[in-house]
């Protein structure tokens, strides 16, 4: 079973929560973590921003990958949301097992 941990900076908590509803509602996600007061610093059209941003962690399957990332794009604030996904190489086997009865 091919998991992956998708992370996707937002600039506040309800855009946060309400992408995690939707993620939750469809079974698109087991888990989503949501870190504040995330310092961002990145370059944006020749200026170098420093932003305050929410850093959620998606737990999911591979193949539901797709799906999440248009709801995050639907969703978003911003015009190039930050969606990168991490394959998780291991994990416990009961977690796994949760991981993948939660998104069926």
């Amino acid at each position: 079973m091919d998991i992956i941990e998708i992370h996707c900076t937002v600039p506040n908590k309800k855009i946060a929560k309400d992408i995690t509803k939707i993620l939750m509602k469809h079974k698109l996600a087991a888990c989503v973590n949501m870190i504040e007061n995330v310092k961002s610093v990145f370059s944006w059209e020749g200026e170098v921003c420093e932003e305050k941003e929410i850093l959620m962690l998606i737990k999911t399957r591979r193949t539901n990958y797709g799906k999440i990332k248009l709801v995050i794009e639907d969703l978003h604030t911003y015009s190039i949301p930050e969606i990168i996904a991490l394959p998780i190489i291991d994990c416990s086997e009961d977690y796994l097992k949760w991981l993948v009865k939660e998104t069926e």
